[in-house]
């Protein structure tokens, strides 16, 4: 898997996930949600390569510190030994604030965490399908599966519930409803169903 912007920040950011991540489905996770945050960039007039390159680095060092005791918290130092923005780091303290003490503060903060668990369902939803093409996946297909919760039972709904309405008053004036940004995460991710290997190819 390889990420569409050959140069810049979410280059050096996936270089960093290819030294530390091995396996594919956390790859295709941390890509997922890089394209989600690269979305609501462009939507919220932010500088996209910056909210790509957190996306893509916000759970590098998940198998080097597989519990979350570790993770973030020890893969900071990783970061700021390689030269990377302490805002940065920041908003990837900040999207496990129990642990790390970290608060979400500015935008960037809130939509982290609040496109991250929920791609687990879509790429769920996706994997499911005899296509395993992302760009087939309708909205009332993660609907429906969002209502069985034993399906992807490790996506915690009500917590995705809680993260997007934290995301709606601090950058939409509380006019973001629920699944109107999962159907914009759906979007994120059917325009890089190629980089994301869910074009087809798995089928």
């Amino acid at each position: 898997m390889k990420p569409q912007t050959p140069a810049g920040l979410p280059a050096k950011a996936w270089e960093t996930v290819c030294t530390y991540v091995q396996d594919e489905g956390l790859r295709r996770h941390i890509l997922a949600v890089a394209a989600a945050m690269r979305w609501y960039a462009t939507e919220l007039g932010y500088d996209p390569d910056t909210w790509e390159a957190v996306g893509l680095l916000h759970d590098f060092d998940w198998e080097i510190h597989p519990n979350l005791n570790e993770h973030p918290t020890q893969g900071a130092p990783i970061l700021r030994a390689a030269g990377w923005d302490e805002a940065i780091i920041r908003t990837i303290l900040s999207h496990y604030t129990a642990g790390t003490g970290v608060e979400r503060r500015d935008p960037i903060d809130f939509a982290l965490l609040a496109c991250d668990e929920i791609t687990g369902l879509i790429i769920a939803v996706t994997l499911v399908r005899p296509s395993r093409d992302v760009r087939e996946v309708a909205l009332s297909s993660v609907r429906k599966k969002w209502k069985d919760s034993r399906f992807a039972g490790g996506v915690d709904r009500a917590h995705v519930a809680e993260v997007t309405e934290d995301f709606s008053q601090a950058c939409f004036g509380g006019e973001l409803a629920l699944w109107t940004h999962i159907g914009n995460v759906l979007v994120a991710m059917q325009g890089a169903a190629a980089t994301l290997d869910l074009d087809g190819r798995l089928a």
